[in-house]
């Protein structure tokens, strides 16, 4: 599934480096790093060392500092800018053992953040087979199951992923039955794309104790046979976390394939996409999700600034996990990896019902009557884990999808007398007009996700049967934020949508009327969200005394149309001016 990559030679010594900037040693270090274009890996090619002096000139620099928005060059001395400002003064440095990079007018821009991305699960080849989402009729899942079991003899459960919830819910027998068809023998589990429900044979039920006397879980719904009262294979929300948490749990392959993917593929395709810095947004640690990337940045793979958003399980004791969250606390500054974050849902999601609404929903699937969505953490709840753990230095990444869900974490911040936080609230679909300000009154980011298609305007309307028009005419509401002056970040929320930023820049732009200035999207993808990731002082723009976490682009995004800034490649990344990509279309000089 992954290329391999050899990239464990230069980062370590960025494990030493001071967020208060101090100067890098990085003599003699060079990195291998992903050199390719169409998926190849150039494995042989060593690239340049970050030690010394390297001038950048003559090209278009973009800094994201609204003092000084951009500059000819810059100069990187020991992985720190130490100039940025035109080509003219910049000849003072061009002595002794330098290097000179011609930008031939390319433009340079800091590092993408993206501050909500599943970078661990979704490279991981922990799955054993997928579904095709298009596939209408679930009947004809049954053979791919079947030849994934042969596959796969030897595994305790067999886990999937793929389909659409809706295919299922239109199915002419329960889907119990059919996955029961394709394998009764032993547990098997598939997750839906949106990764809000999941189907299951009769032997993952039995497995997870669900059965007709079953109460609903806290977050989450187990689907029933009208008739029987019987689990019908579908779980919703948390009622399917719950399961897949058992068939997650960790053992040695699957750690293996945990890390196999991260280093092998997935930050080798984060620097290929200019990311430098990313938030992993669900870091189970009931999985040992934090020791996997624990063991990357000791064997120095990291080419990334990482935090970690522990995840926050919504049926644990609330003493026994705030205990453990606090334990799992890491805010080392000399350190690529951090562990400050938790990541917690207020609600589900509006296709399957499940976002918290202040209304009834107008279709309900989850045969609820009045059904208003659910609660993952009550506002109360949610209140007094932030108390506690603000005090540790932890900031909260809340989901937030409906208008009440949305409320109700703005609420809880409130209450919790939050002060030093820096919290943030994930996917602010629907938002209450009277919300809107309350972003910036209480410090709460909006952290959106546009580079899924499913998120621009001319597909708002798709939600109109569930919401109503009212509410689903004006989802992820950017423009109405940034008017109410509240910090926007953007982010991916990969594998839901396209990590690639240049395709969130587009659409961000590009969805009028709820669209931002093309200068604010880019603010969103790097110094504002460097702020989320308290880093800001370190990274998020190109400034003097700041590390040089850059990247060299194909073409001016302001000088194109915005229909085009999709097809804008990144041609170099640097981390702390360590060159960790490079296309083979970026001449080396």
């Amino acid at each position: 599934m992954f290329n391999q990559l050899t990239n464990k030679a230069c980062v370590k010594t960025l494990l030493a480096t001071s967020i208060t900037v101090a100067t890098l040693s990085l003599a003699g270090c060079s990195a291998n790093a992903s050199n390719y274009d169409d998926g190849e890996y150039d494995r042989n090619t060593e690239y340049g060392e970050s030690n010394g002096v390297v001038i950048y000139k003559n090209g278009a620099i973009y800094t994201v500092n609204p003092e000084q928005p951009w500059a000819e060059a810059m100069v990187i001395k020991d992985g720190v800018i130490t100039y940025v400002g035109s080509d003219a003064n910049v000849e003072e440095f061009e002595m002794g053992d330098v290097k000179v990079v011609d930008l031939d007018g390319k433009m340079v821009m800091p590092g993408f953040h993206d501050v909500h991305i599943h970078a661990l699960e979704s490279g991981s080849d922990n799955n054993h087979f997928e579904l095709e989402i298009e596939e209408t009729d679930p009947e004809k899942y049954i053979s791919v199951i079947k030849q994934a079991a042969k596959d796969f003899p030897d595994t305790e459960w067999l886990i999937g992923y793929g389909h659409d919830l809706h295919t299922l819910l239109e199915a002419e027998r329960n889907p119990v039955e059919i996955l029961d068809e394709a394998v009764s023998d032993r547990p098997v589990i598939i997750m839906e794309h949106t990764s809000h429900s999941m189907w299951v044979n009769s032997k993952a039920l039995e497995l997870a104790g669900f059965d007709q006397h079953t109460d609903n879980p806290i977050g989450g719904v187990i689907m029933r046979d009208e008739e029987t009262g019987k689990p019908n294979g579908l779980l919703m929300d948390n009622a399917g976390e719950i399961v897949m948490n058992i068939a997650m749990a960790p053992n040695t392959q699957a750690m293996q394939n945990d890390y196999d993917g991260l280093v092998d593929y997935t930050l080798p395709e984060l620097a290929k996409h200019g990311i430098t810095s990313i938030a992993d947004a669900r870091a189970y640690w009931k999985r040992g999700y934090h020791k996997t990337w624990q063991k990357a940045e000791q064997n120095d793979d990291l080419t990334a600034r990482v935090v970690l958003g522990l995840w926050a399980y919504p049926e644990e004791n609330d003493e026994v996990q705030l205990e453990m969250l606090k334990s799992l606390y890491t805010n080392d500054q000399d350190s690529l990896l951090r562990i400050n974050q938790i990541k917690l849902y207020s609600d589900g999601i509006t296709s399957n019902t499940t976002a918290a609404l202040h209304d009834p929903y107008e279709i309900d699937l989850l045969g609820i009557d009045g059904n208003k969505g659910l609660n993952y953490f009550t506002e109360q709840r949610l209140s007094n884990y932030i108390a506690e753990l603000e005090e540790v230095g932890f900031d909260f990444h809340i989901h937030g999808i409906g208008e009440r869900g949305i409320h109700e974490a703005l609420n809880a911040v409130e209450e919790s007398g939050s002060k030093q936080g820096r919290h943030r609230i994930t996917h602010v679909e629907m938002v209450n007009p009277q919300d809107l300000p309350r972003f910036a009154e209480l410090n709460v980011t909006a952290d959106a996700q546009v580079a899924g298609g499913f998120t621009h305007p001319h597909h708002w309307s798709e939600h109109s049967e569930l919401v109503g028009h009212e509410k689903s005419d004006n989802l992820i509401p950017l423009r109405s934020l940034a008017d109410a002056d509240a910090r926007i970040t953007l982010s991916s929320d990969w594998s839901v949508s396209p990590y690639n930023p240049f395709i969130g820049l587009q659409n961000a732009v590009t969805r009028y009327p709820q669209n931002l200035t093309l200068s604010e999207a880019i603010a969103a993808y790097t110094l504002d969200a460097a702020y989320v990731m308290r880093q800001e002082q370190l990274v998020g723009s190109i400034e003097v005394g700041k590390e040089a976490d850059i990247i060299v682009l194909s073409q001016n995004v302001f000088e194109i149309s915005p229909q085009s800034i999709n097809q804008t490649k990144v041609l170099q990344t640097l981390l702390a001016g360590e060159e960790i990509y490079r296309s083979a279309q970026f001449d080396k000089r």
